[in-house]
Parts: structure tokens; C-alpha cells; sequence
């Protein structure tokens, strides 16, 4: 494709990396369902797993966000988070207000998102 020239205004346009994982075990994706999910103040999602990986991003409230065996962190407005398919994700808890979070669903060609909550 041979290079063009942008119009004077994009040129103000700024590209900033916020998360770069990498998805492993490589996931084929036929598709990407995006979610709003909304959290009322103080409910935990409890210990669970997801079928295929999650990039989300936090639009209001807050999160205390763990992966089993990892740092507990608080996400906030702007803050983006990754979880692996079928990694134990230890806390998911919407803090002191509520939560509204968009969470971006890799799938397969017929697959559909789907949560399990573990006994243990």
C-alpha cells in the first residue's frame, strides 16, 4: 500500500501502549464480542475462570482485581486489564460505587463467552 499523506489535523494525534500481553496459548478468533457490564457497589465476583481471554477496560468505579497468585491492584477509570483463558482469577470485587467495565471476548467460530466459578 504506498504511503499517503495525513490531513494537518491528524498530525496532534498521540498513540500511547497501554497493555501489550501476549495470548498464550495462541487463541484462533473468528470474532470479538464486546460486553458493557455493569457492577453494583460492593459486589464481588467471586473466584472464576473465562473460556477464552479477556482485555477489558474500566470506564467508572472501581476494581479489586487479582489473579490467583498475583499482587491484588485497584483499577480505576482508563486502567485496562488481561485475563488468560482459564486462569483462576482470584478477585473481580467492584468497590465503593459502581462499576461499568467493557470487557473485549476473543472467540472461536461458534464459541460463546462463558464464566465458571470454581469450588476451591
Amino acid at each position: 500500500m504506498p504511503e499517503t499523506t495525513p490531513p494537518q489535523a491528524f498530525s496532534a494525534v498521540t498513540r500511547t501502549v497501554v497493555q501489550d500481553v501476549t495470548v498464550s496459548p495462541a487463541k484462533p478468533t473468528d470474532r470479538i464480542q464486546t460486553r458493557r457490564i455493569t457492577m453494583p457497589a460492593g459486589t464481588p465476583a467471586g473466584l472464576h475462570t473465562h473460556n477464552g481471554p479477556v482485555v477489558g477496560s474500566i470506564v467508572s468505579g472501581s476494581v479489586a482485581y487479582r489473579i490467583d497468585g498475583e499482587p491484588l491492584i485497584t483499577l480505576r477509570p482508563g486502567d485496562v486489564f488481561f485475563e488468560p483463558e482459564s486462569t483462576r482469577i482470584a478477585q473481580f470485587d467492584a468497590l465503593d460505587e459502581d462499576v461499568v467495565f467493557l470487557a473485549h471476548f476473543l472467540l472461536s467460530a461458534d464459541q460463546e463467552p462463558a464464566i465458571e466459578w470454581p469450588a476451591d
